[in-house]
């Protein structure tokens, strides 16, 4: 599914990457806790998070995400964008909550990333 459909099945605005809306994207990973995303999310995906800060643009740069989805209405910091736009990250923002997002876009043919963690991830 291309970057565009994602914005318009998710009535999401583009903050940052407006030109990267033809980039396909076929998984996704949903976190506030930017460790998981560390250990968890793949190159290529999209990141749904409440994180507005750039730690988040950060994250996602070094893990390769494709696009940055921030849920819940919230609106990335003036630090995150100026970062996105240097790193050139789309960041995109919708109403819907985590759950819903992540569900809608499910919905739509895009899977996680992985399916689930091993037992012993943690330990």
């Amino acid at each position: 599914m291309k970057l565009r459909e994602v914005k318009e099945i998710l009535e999401a605005n583009v903050i940052v990457g407006e030109d990267k809306l033809d980039m396909e994207v076929k998984t996704a990973f949903g976190a506030d806790l930017m460790s998981d995303v560390m250990a968890f999310a793949k190159a290529g995906s999209l990141l749904l998070t409440g994180l507005t800060n750039p730690q988040v643009v950060n994250t996602a740069a070094s893990r390769k995400i494709a696009a940055i989805i921030l849920v819940r209405g919230k609106e990335p910091s003036s630090e995150a964008i100026d970062m996105a736009k240097d790193l050139q990250i789309p960041i995109l923002t919708t109403k819907y909550i985590l759950f819903e997002t992540a569900g809608i876009l499910y919905n739509k043919g895009i899977v996680g990333c992985l399916k689930k963690v091993e037992s012993d991830f943690y330990k």
